[in-house]
């Protein structure tokens, strides 16, 4: 197992993924306690080394746990992650709480920009609440028959999924899908 090795690995991950800091490493560990397994090694003795490519791939621009999360940020909330989950998401990625709390600022501070120009735009974590009941075909993307039935459970998988009580209950009581905005997020 040599540096070339692991360099060779961490570009094939990377060519293939997007990922944090964290990711690479847990990756590059990995593939070196698969060998060492193999070959009777101690995964230990390569640690440095997994950390010297890890910095060089960061070094080099390769990886970048800011715009990691601000991507994976917004995949997620199309999705309809809210800020709970998203959090909750990238820290398992291995992403920093501050860079996680920077890229949720960012987002805020672009809804604020295109606020600026007049129109009314809806709140993120709405904006989110919607994709994720329109997703999971809650509320009233539900069948109407039926709709009644469930409500109940609807209320639980928003709460579950990190949405507030009251912004769950305005989703669900809406009497047509997206009767403020059905495109939700572009």
């Amino acid at each position: 197992m040599s540096p070339a090795y692991l360099e060779r690995a961490a570009l094939h991950y990377l060519e293939r993924y997007s990922a944090s800091t964290q990711m690479l490493r847990r990756t590059l560990m990995r593939r070196v306690e698969k060998r060492a397994r193999a070959r009777d090694e101690d995964p230990a003795a390569f640690a440095e080394m997994i950390d010297a490519v890890v910095a060089r791939a960061v070094e080099g621009g390769l990886v970048d746990d800011a715009r990691f999360a601000t991507a994976r940020l917004a995949t997620l909330r199309r999705r309809g992650a809210s800020a709970r989950g998203a959090s909750a998401k990238l820290a398992a990625k291995g992403v920093p709480r501050d860079v996680v709390e920077a890229a949720m600022e960012a987002e805020r501070a672009a809804l604020a920009e295109d606020e600026s120009d007049g129109t009314e735009a809806e709140g993120i974590e709405e904006r989110a609440a919607r994709a994720y009941a329109r997703r999971r075909r809650l509320g009233p993307w539900r069948r109407p028959e039926i709709r009644a039935l469930h409500r109940e459970r609807d209320l639980a998988a928003l709460a579950r999924a990190g949405f507030p009580y009251g912004l769950a209950r305005r989703i669900l009581d809406e009497t047509e899908p997206g009767s403020s905005d059905d495109a939700g997020f572009r």
